[in-house]
């Protein structure tokens, strides 16, 4: 288990990043979610290494993760929301550099390693092309692979889906729930809720500095049971409907507007009907109940 405690930090002209952050991280896949400036990547940055907290402490199996920098970082992987390359070097080339260092130095281990990692995130047959001209998916397959060598204890990733497509981020969901074994920790660090919902167990919302909540997505979707509603109505009545509760979605069909809504009081009015609430409706109204 990850475990942080009342981790603390503020940027220079009193941004104030982190404010006393304490997380109890298991194994297996945990999903960091938060809008963008909640203070995701601080958070990810001071775990890996690479950035100093103001007061706080980061363990994972006895190793002060912090002060021992050394260890850290040999049971680290770290996939950072800005990877970057060495756009003239092939795939192959990369991965073999990552390797050597990670410590891995004799040729054969490395050879047999790399060979093995191309296999795992299907980059076999672009192992000679020259990174610089990889999509976007290839580049964060990529970027998984290097994060995976040592067989690491604890991994990073951050914004991983950020820019990919749809066909591509599925790839990389499956990727990432490959890489998630029973004795990893996974952090997966997003804005993206779809991301959470397909793949982590367990989950902690982030917003300005502060967790709001931590918990498991069937338990914050079971929280909003009974509390979402949807209609379809006429332009005319949506502006006067959309009073009677937080507006989650608000999208034209066919001439009428269709309202997805929440209201815990029961249907805001005749015209709604009960809907199966979804990981994104949770984090809808915790977010905006904080901002209220």
């Amino acid at each position: 288990m990850l475990k942080i405690t009342q981790l603390a930090k503020t940027y220079p002209g009193g941004i104030q990043a982190l404010k006393g952050i304490s997380l109890d991280v298991p194994c297996g896949m945990f999903g960091l979610l938060g809008p963008n400036g909640a203070g995701k990547t601080t958070l990810m940055k001071i775990v890996a290494t690479l950035l100093e907290p103001d007061s706080g402490a980061v363990s994972m199996n006895d190793v002060d993760l912090i002060a021992r920098k050394d260890q850290t970082r040999r049971m680290l992987g770290y996939l950072p929301q800005e990877f970057g390359l060495y756009p003239t070097l092939t795939a192959e080339q990369t991965l073999d550099y990552f390797a050597k260092l990670k410590g891995v130095w004799h040729r054969s281990e490395r050879t047999c390693l790399v060979d093995a990692l191309f296999e795992r995130v299907n980059l076999s047959s672009a192992r000679k092309q020259r990174v610089g001209g990889f999509s976007g998916g290839m580049r964060q397959r990529l970027g998984i692979a290097q994060a995976l060598i040592g067989e690491p204890q604890l991994i990073i990733v951050d914004e991983p889906t950020a820019g990919l497509d749809p066909e591509e981020r599925v790839r990389f969901h499956n990727l990432l729930a490959e890489s998630a074994g029973e004795q990893a920790v996974v952090i997966l660090s997003t804005h993206i809720v779809s991301d959470v919902s397909n793949l982590c167990s367990q989950m902690a919302v982030i917003r300005q500095g502060e967790i709001m909540a931590c918990c498991t997505p069937k338990q914050a979707i079971d929280q909003m049971k009974g509390s979402v509603w949807e209609a379809t109505v006429p332009r005319e009545k949506a502006q006067r409907l959309t009073t009677r509760g937080q507006v989650i979605s608000s999208q034209m069909y066919d001439g009428q507007v269709h309202l997805r809504l929440i209201c815990k009081d029961g249907p805001p009015s005749e015209e709604f009907s009960p809907a199966t609430a979804v990981l994104e409706d949770y984090y809808f109204d915790l977010v905006n109940e904080r901002r209220n």
